[in-house]
């Protein structure tokens, strides 16, 4: 079996968008599971989310206010065709976070985060994948908007970066 994937993080709406890119949409609208990985700010993005999501995982984030604390976790745990997936919103530095992450998560082959607006995708010693995949309406110091497509399959996980320019 194939699961097809989301990963979004730090959607900040509607304070750096008033919604997500409709590729995005488009996106969320043909997975089998979205993942989002914090820094929601409203409600309703979360509820528009997770309507249109087959299947949804999500956790809190650093600017997500006490309203979300009776909604999302602060990590989450999601099996996906034999793979361990965990989601968090904030990580640390960049530096020596491969090490920090898997120390923190030895039962886990993939960490999926957020915070920094920048995307990751990297291996750590002892095998786990640490992916973030940006932000899809706040890039900061990106060139572009940015989330991840992901297939998973047979225990395998392919990860595409989604790169969606700045409107005009």
């Amino acid at each position: 079996m194939t699961t097809s994937m989301v990963l979004l993080s730090d959607t900040h709406l509607p304070k750096r968008a008033k919604d997500l890119p409709p590729a995005l949409w488009a996106d969320i609208d043909a997975a089998d599971l979205v993942v989002h990985a914090g820094d929601w700010v409203d409600l309703a993005t979360l509820d528009a989310v997770a309507a249109r999501s087959a299947s949804f995982v999500g956790v809190r984030g650093n600017n997500d206010g006490p309203e979300f604390d009776d909604r999302l976790p602060l990590v989450a745990r999601v099996a996906v065709e034999g793979l361990r997936f965990a989601v968090v919103h904030e990580t640390g530095q960049a530096a020596g976070r491969e090490r920090r992450m898997a120390a923190a998560y030895p039962d886990v082959d993939v960490l999926v985060f957020g915070h920094s607006h920048i995307p990751w995708d990297t291996v750590a010693p002892g095998g786990l994948r640490l992916l973030n995949p940006g932000s899809p309406t706040d890039r900061r110091r990106q060139p572009d908007h940015t989330w991840m497509r992901c297939t998973v399959s047979g225990g395998s996980l392919d990860v595409e970066l989604v790169r969606s320019p700045p409107r005009s």
